[in-house]
């Protein structure tokens, strides 16, 4: 199964990540995804697990959870868009991530794209950096892997080049 992970597109995709949209099994986004629309267009690419984030409206809150807790071929996620970073999360993201023992603990918010060793001894820790034009990054990045054999492989960090109004978007 082949996942592709964003977050923070604020209403905008970059028309670079369209091939990337294309070969996605599933398609995972972790949060500040804008207009209902911007959900509408990847739930027209491939099945869609996604949480709201601090600046979605009421569409999104009423389609999209806080939070998730989900299995994919034997493997535990967490995903929620506001978690902080390895040692120091959230109050309520320790706790939620402490009930549920997740293997992968998945978030968006800060715009910079991490891959490390979670909180909690066996987690990793995923925040594929934002996707959108709208913030304070530099880069527009993503992430993607493959799912197989109860094991999380290929992991890849897509740079999809600076932010900034040089990069075509589509706007929802």
């Amino acid at each position: 199964m082949r996942i592709l992970l964003l977050s923070d597109s604020h209403g905008a995709l970059p028309k670079k990540i369209e091939p990337f949209l294309k070969e996605a099994d599933e398609i995972w986004h972790a949060g500040d995804i804008g207009p209902s629309g911007c959900l509408d267009f990847l739930e027209s690419m491939a099945p869609v697990r996604a949480v709201y984030g601090n600046i979605d409206g009421r569409e999104i809150r009423l389609r999209c959870p806080e939070y998730l807790n989900f299995n994919v071929q034997g493997l535990s996620f967490f995903m929620m868009h506001i978690l902080g970073r390895p040692g120091r999360y959230s109050a309520q993201a320790k706790s939620l991530i402490q009930k549920q023992s997740p293997k992968f603990v998945i978030c968006g918010h800060s715009h910079i794209a991490l891959v490390a060793p979670g909180q909690f001894p066996g987690t990793l820790h995923l925040n594929p950096g934002a996707i959108g034009n709208h913030g304070w990054h530099k880069s527009i990045t993503a992430l993607r892997f493959q799912i197989e054999n109860q094991t999380l492989s290929n992991l890849e960090l897509i740079d999809l080049g600076p932010r900034g109004t040089e990069q075509p978007m589509v706007y929802f």
